[in-house]
């Protein structure tokens, strides 16, 4: 069956892959992003700022006011590698805003629309089991999706809608491989691997499970 997926961070590589997976699967695509351009196919909406509440607000309604929204995609976040003793609180902040409050926003906005039988998919980070040096800060905003999607997933059961987070290893991207190098990224989990997860959990197949953080390794 055909639903309707808004994806945040549409923009981005990782959110490229995902709409380009939902509409091989036959599915309506929107869209969302701070930038102003989609680089890709599908509906879409930019130059929404999502760390904020009114914006995130306001584009769901917009988005909502053309038809049903069967399904959400939390793409977009950030990343960044500093000590706790040599970084900053600035960057804990950053983190915090752009992979938590992101995603809070824009759950928080998309729940008013969403039919029953909807699903909300989050990308968090395996990398959450155990922070290594320079991982805090990224780590600790990726281990508030987990639980933002627990939470969630418990008090919206009874509304029969499911929320899901999949924990990506290091993703196969050409910023990654720019500042990671070359070496290993055969082991990497591609990003049309992770969109087919994200695409299986917001079906009708995966109709059981919620509430699931589901770790998706590649070779790592």
């Amino acid at each position: 069956m055909s639903k309707r997926i808004v994806v945040t961070g549409a923009a981005g590589a990782l959110g490229k892959a995902v709409i380009a997976a939902l509409n091989a699967a036959g599915h309506d695509t929107v869209g969302v992003d701070i930038g102003a351009t989609a680089g890709g196919p599908g509906a879409f909406v930019g130059g929404v700022d999502l760390t904020d509440e009114a914006a995130a607000r306001d584009a769901f309604a917009r988005i909502a006011a053309d038809g049903v929204i069967d399904g959400l995609t939390n793409v977009a976040g950030g990343f960044t590698w500093e000590t706790v003793a040599e970084g900053s609180l600035q960057s804990w902040q950053r983190m915090f805003a752009m992979n938590v409050v992101t995603a809070l926003n824009a759950c928080r906005a998309a729940l008013p629309h969403l039919r029953s039988g909807a699903s909300i998919v989050n990308v968090g980070a395996a990398a959450t089991a155990r922070a290594g040096a320079g991982m805090g800060a990224y780590t600790a905003s990726k281990s508030g999706v987990a639980r933002l999607t627990e939470a969630l997933a418990d008090e919206v059961k009874d509304r029969r809608i499911r929320v899901n987070a999949v924990l990506p290893s290091i993703l196969d991207t050409p910023a990654n491989r720019a500042d990671m190098g070359e070496e290993g990224a055969d082991k990497w989990v591609k990003g049309e691997e992770l969109s087919a997860v994200i695409a299986f959990l917001l079906s009708d197949a995966a109709s059981a499970v919620t509430g699931a953080s589901i770790p998706v390794m590649g070779r790592v």
